[in-house]
């Protein structure tokens, strides 16, 4: 049980995706004993059954060819403006937070408190993990970043993303350039299994999972979601259950998404 860790007072699973398996009933009663108030589990990764539950990934990396034209214009019109590498998580601490922090003003959902103090911890977090950082540069600026955590030597995920609002806005395309640059980095020269974006999203507070399905030829790898409570919590999603779509609280809202995605 210590790949489990827990996050926002939830168990969830501290490795990658495909090597989670289903937890039997003592498993997950042992970490609600522990601290939090729910476990998330997903297994049967990549299943070919189409489920409520996904992550998307990208297996396969074709470079310009499995862009379509438009695609690659944009790709390349980033590459004349700006400028994609990797950085130290010393510049990352000293420049991320004003960039993020406009990252998250301009998302359409605010779901999760962010602000430098819990940016810097999730920073330390990262040192912990075999983790590496990319920037994204406008001459010598730095107006985007992204965190990489590397679960192993053949696959990744990508993580904490922010760059600035007003380039999503003025035809430099950065995260065109930026995700093209990962995609060859992972997948054409270091040859992963698979590189990931995370699991479905239960807030949509943005939209970039879309973004990456239809530019980026990600996809959705299909598995199963279960979620144990404790008792208490357990009562009260099946009281609110029906309520779901008129709950307004983010964070209530979020564990009913969340239950509306379990196999049954």
């Amino acid at each position: 049980m210590h790949n489990y860790v827990l996050y926002r007072n939830a168990w969830r699973y501290n490795g990658p995706p495909h090597k989670e398996t289903q937890l039997q009933k003592s498993e997950w009663k042992a970490l609600l004993k522990k601290k939090g108030v729910l476990v998330r589990n997903t297994y049967d990764f990549d299943t070919p059954q189409e489920t409520n539950f996904w992550y998307i990934i990208k297996d396969r990396f074709d470079d310009f060819e499995e862009l379509s034209s438009n695609e690659r214009n944009k790709v390349r019109r980033s590459f004349k403006s700006l400028v994609f590498k990797k950085i130290s998580i010393t510049k990352l601490r000293n420049e991320g937070w004003s960039i993020l922090k406009e990252t998250y003003e301009d998302y359409v959902v605010s779901d999760r408190k962010m602000n430098e103090s819990v940016f810097l911890g999730f920073l330390s977090e990262c040192e912990k993990k075999n983790s590496e950082y990319w920037g994204v540069f406008d001459q010598d600026t730095l107006i985007g970043f992204t965190t990489v955590w590397l679960w192993s030597d053949d696959c990744c995920e990508y993580g904490l993303m922010g760059i600035k609002p007003e380039y999503k806005h003025n035809n430099t395309y950065p995260y065109y350039g930026l995700f093209h640059t990962l995609n060859s980095h992972y997948l054409g020269e270091r040859h992963f299994r698979y590189v990931a974006d995370g699991a479905r999203s239960i807030t949509e507070h943005s939209h970039i999972q879309d973004f990456l399905i239809q530019n980026f030829n990600f996809r959705k790898a299909y598995c199963h979601l279960a979620i144990h409570y404790k008792w208490w919590v357990k009562l009260a999603v099946k009281i609110l259950y029906p309520f779901r779509k008129i709950i307004s609280i983010p964070q209530i809202k979020a564990v009913l998404n969340m239950e509306s995605m379990t196999c049954k």
